[in-house]
């Protein structure tokens, strides 16, 4: 079946289309709320020194395997006075009742009396405990606390459970309402795309939930899918939306204006789409399972809001076509076309190429220039905000026992009988700097074993924790024990140094592989070698200088306490890969959609600053609007709570930002400019093995760009109807 043919059909049964998409929403979340399983995620690598410490635990200490979660109590008369006590053991035994709590440990008492910490033994990993418990030691938490004694809740699966509370994707979505608003003019236009948006991101959310039961998914994952998918559910259904408009405009009747944007935007909806998949789905060259979950979710979000787009849609329009613009917005003009603003700036970007194109490449670089400084690892409970009991519990607890406790390391330890052995070993361990407390060992039921807790003298995210680990494994176990496989360094943050250092050195790979895919891609779509090189380069530097700005924020200082971040705080490795896989997918919209306009007016006229300057002129204002509802949705995201979702969604917002302005609307131009007709050049040779690919459906080439000598390909009507056409595009979406 034809697109064409699709779209009427999604037109002819609009109401049956719009029954499902309801129907499929209800029945996928209750679905959801009754079968959908636990997030969790695990980040050990195998063959790693923690994933072995692990195994030997789990195989002769598997009271020592799981994890731990932590209580704090402050009583300021004393948590061992008569009331605190009692209250104190009550809420120790409601604990010990708990699902996957093992065991309660012995408080250990600050030297004032003031502050208890009760350690609960897990029964497995962090990453294999289901959220449910963190939330239940909230909940107990919140309800223990009393005048005498105040109760927190900390460690990771706490902070798990606080990661799964609804975000700030509502302002996000205000903001996304009032900027359409504005570009529309309209309610009724402007309702559109967040409708959709919200449908498809409903429906994936629900389906996110039962893939639990196939996928590994992370925690943090529903705000991944949420945040990508508000952003491109959004941006595809404006695409559409103005194609819908200016078809109407120029004539058509609603039913075939709706056709006519499914035939021509929606073909780069569906393209666009399509890239975002096939970058996503590259995480999964990785080998963690827990990013074969995270890319499965993520992909299955973005494709059920391009379904969204592609169906429910067209099915909206054609019931709401005809009254788009009935309810319109006071005080909104359009824009003025070649008199407006993006068509004046074109204008000063074409008489100075070489000016503003250096200027424009400068500021990418120097932003990109603290992301050296960028430190892969995972941001500890001490960046949340103060309202969360994880961070409270990690402060009290760094205080009063310090930072080390936040983030202990367990060595697994195979003594083959010999107890002298870790003896020797306490003592080195305890003269090695950084190194604040190692606890007595404990030995396993066989006698062969043992299992030994060092506290280091810095918290888990500190870069000086990571070197401890180093040195720990490096230089002291050989010198001790000779055989250093005898001895494992695990436990939390172990995992996640290895899982970092795993994982980084494939970042450059991973962005290389996605580069070559968007080089061929735009080799196809423009058939132009210099285009598609351009391209690939552009969008290497606006996501490295995104990596820049989230490098600068993590440092801390002035510019890091914006967010909230106080001290230099590290990110996981696979948070740029998201990014920029994701992002790989959204520049391809702004490519697609300024530089299709570019070649179009190219193949008509044979002159490449008109073409470049019209380009601009018709696309500017709504590449604007797009790009600033994505900056709005992701940098909403900022407002969160958890650290790592706040840089994402600064990385991304400012990625964005970047993209569609310094990019598309200054450094696309005027190297175009600057290389004239040579833009479009293609050999011969490569020109007939290339296939074609029509993007957008509408003007299909009777020639190549690539000719070394323009053709017209149309006749005089044909261009007069264009030129009226494109002058109908320049009063953009208002």
């Amino acid at each position: 079946m034809s697109l064409e043919r699709f779209a009427r059909a999604m037109v002819r049964r609009r109401r049956t289309v719009v029954a499902a998409w309801a129907t499929a929403l209800v029945a996928v979340s209750v679905m959801a709320s009754a079968w959908g399983g636990d997030h969790h995620v695990d980040y050990s690598i195998p063959g790693s020194d923690s994933e072995a410490a692990l195994e030997l635990l789990e195989q002769r200490l598997p009271e020592m395997a799981g994890d731990t979660a932590q209580l704090v109590f402050v009583a300021p008369e004393g948590v061992e006075s008569d009331e605190a006590g009692e209250q104190l053991a009550a809420v120790n035994r409601a604990a010990a009742a708990l699902d996957h709590v093992a065991a309660v440990l012995p408080p250990a008492i600050s030297p004032d009396g003031t502050v208890a910490l009760v350690t609960l033994q897990l029964d497995a990993p962090t990453e294999q405990i289901p959220v449910s418990l963190g939330e239940e030691l909230i909940e107990l938490a919140l309800r223990s606390d009393t005048p005498a004694l105040t109760v927190e809740a900390g460690g990771a699966v706490v902070q798990m459970a606080e990661g799964t509370e609804a975000g700030s994707e509502q302002i996000g979505l205000i903001a996304a309402l009032v900027i359409l608003l504005i570009a529309f003019g309209s309610v009724i236009a402007a309702g559109m795309p967040l409708v959709v948006a919200l449908f498809g991101v409903g429906v994936a959310l629900a389906v996110g939930k039962l893939l639990t039961h196939v996928f590994m998914v992370p925690d943090w994952a529903p705000q991944l899918v949420t945040m990508i998918g508000i952003g491109v559910g959004i941006d595809y259904a404006l695409f559409v939306v103005v194609r819908y408009r200016s078809a109407v405009e120029s004539g058509l009747s609603s039913d075939d204006a709706v056709v006519h944007s499914i035939d021509t935007a929606g073909r780069a909806v569906l393209f666009a789409g399509g890239t975002v998949v096939i970058s996503l789905l590259g995480l999964c060259a990785m080998g963690m399972e827990y990013l074969y979950g995270t890319a499965a979710v993520t992909v299955t979000g973005v494709l059920i809001v391009l379904v969204a787009s592609m169906t429910l849609l067209p099915a909206l329009l054609g019931i709401v076509g005809p009254h788009l613009d009935r309810v319109k917005v006071p005080f909104v003009r359009g824009d003025r076309g070649e008199h407006g603003m993006w068509a004046r700036w074109s204008r000063v970007v074409m008489r100075r190429p070489l000016a503003t194109g250096a200027i424009a490449l400068a500021v990418l670089l120097a932003l990109a220039a603290p992301f050296g400084s960028l430190r892969f690892g995972y941001p500890d409970a001490g960046n949340g905000p103060t309202h969360l009991t994880s961070r409270r519990a990690f402060d009290v607890t760094t205080t009063t026992f310090g930072p080390g406790t936040n983030g202990p390391l367990v060595l697994a330890v195979d003594t083959n009988g010999d107890r002298t052995m870790l003896a020797e070993l306490a003592d080195r361990l305890r003269a090695t700097p950084g190194v604040a407390t190692v606890l007595p060992p404990r030995l396993g039921a066989d006698g062969t074993s043992a299992a030994m807790i060092v506290l280091p003298a810095t918290g888990p995210q500190a870069e000086a924790t990571q070197d401890l680990i180093h040195t720990v494994r490096d230089d002291v176990l050989p010198t001790v024990v000779g055989d250093a496989q005898r001895v494992h360094v695990g436990g939390l943050t172990a995992t996640q140094v290895d899982e970092s250092e795993f994982m980084a050195p494939r970042l450059p790979s991973f962005i290389g592989a996605v580069i070559a895919v968007s080089f061929l891609l735009l080799l196809l779509v423009f058939r132009s070698l210099l285009v598609a090189v351009k391209a690939a380069v552009m969008n290497l530097l606006a996501i490295g200088a995104s990596y820049g700005i989230m490098a600068l924020a993590l440092r801390g200082g002035r510019f890091g306490e914006l967010f909230g971040i106080t001290e230099p705080t590290p990110i996981p490795a696979w948070a740029p890969m998201m990014m920029f896989a994701l992002l790989f997918g959204l520049s391809m919209d702004y490519e697609v959609f300024l530089l299709s306009r570019i070649a179009e007016e190219y193949r008509r006229t044979g002159d490449n600053a008109s073409a470049v300057a019209v380009g601009m002129a018709r696309t500017g204002r709504v590449i604007t609007a797009a790009a600033a509802i994505m900056v709005t949705v992701f940098g909403a995201f900022i407002l969160g709570d958890q650290v790592l979702i706040k840089v994402i969604g600064l990385g991304l917002s400012s990625a964005v930002l970047l993209d569609a302005t310094v990019v598309r609307m200054v450094l696309v131009p005027s190297t175009m400019e600057l290389l004239g007709d040579r833009n479009w050049w293609l050999p011969g040779w490569l020109d007939r093995l290339l296939p074609h690919l029509d993007v957008e459906g509408e003007h299909a080439p009777t020639a190549p760009i690539s000719s070394a000598a323009p053709t017209t390909l149309r006749s005089v009507d044909d261009d007069r109807r264009a030129v009226a056409a494109a002058d109908r595009e320049l009063v953009d979406v208002s």
